[in-house]
């Protein structure tokens, strides 16, 4: 099938994750757009998973049945290797850059079990954010500037990252502020 170029294509989601005083969370925006049009405002992109008894959090931007998939994925390394979010991100990394089914997903995560916080990508990417912070998606690079911005105040995590993408959502037109938040401690 060719093509289309006129397709105006998919855009959306933004996602924060924020490490801050032994807790990390990870918000996301709810919108889903169709080139100039909002289809959905209430998609939920962040959730938590508990794989071999150990609680995660993921973010997701890009294709939700693509993100879908790498979240099932993901949750297999982890079964495979209980508590080791850091290893069992790599051996996804690793798959998605190597396997050809895999290599067409487009989507990133943003990942964390409380002590780590994560960024995975299609590229064989796992990057460790610096300063605590990490974002991806339409909005990522205001979020993530924002964020950053407080990250020497005195709020907390959760106030960080709500705060962040209210300012996003002001910034991006395909971020809004109906959030999904979820929070877990180390």
């Amino acid at each position: 099938m060719a093509q289309n170029d006129d397709f105006p294509g998919w855009h959306g989601t933004t996602i924060i994750g924020v490490k801050k005083g032994g807790e990390v969370v990870i918000a996301g925006d709810g919108q889903v757009s169709l080139g100039q049009t909002v289809i959905k405002g209430t998609a939920r992109k962040v959730r938590k998973l508990s794989p071999g008894g150990y609680d995660v959090v993921a973010g997701f931007a890009g294709s939700t049945a693509d993100a879908f998939t790498l979240l099932e994925r993901l949750e297999a390394k982890l079964e495979a290797t209980p508590g080791q979010l850091a290893r069992a991100s790599v051996e996804l990394a690793k798959d998605w850059r190597t396997d050809k089914y895999l290599q067409k997903l487009e989507a990133m995560l943003i990942v964390t079990d409380g002590k780590d916080l994560l960024v995975i990508t299609g590229a064989g990417d796992v990057l460790e954010p610096e300063h605590e912070v990490a974002a991806i998606g339409s909005g990522g690079n205001y979020a993530l500037a924002a964020a950053r911005g407080m990250m020497d105040s005195d709020r907390d995590a959760e106030t960080i990252a709500r705060n962040a993408m209210a300012i996003a959502a002001d910034i991006c037109v395909y971020t809004n502020g109906k959030l999904t938040v979820e929070k877990i401690t180390a």
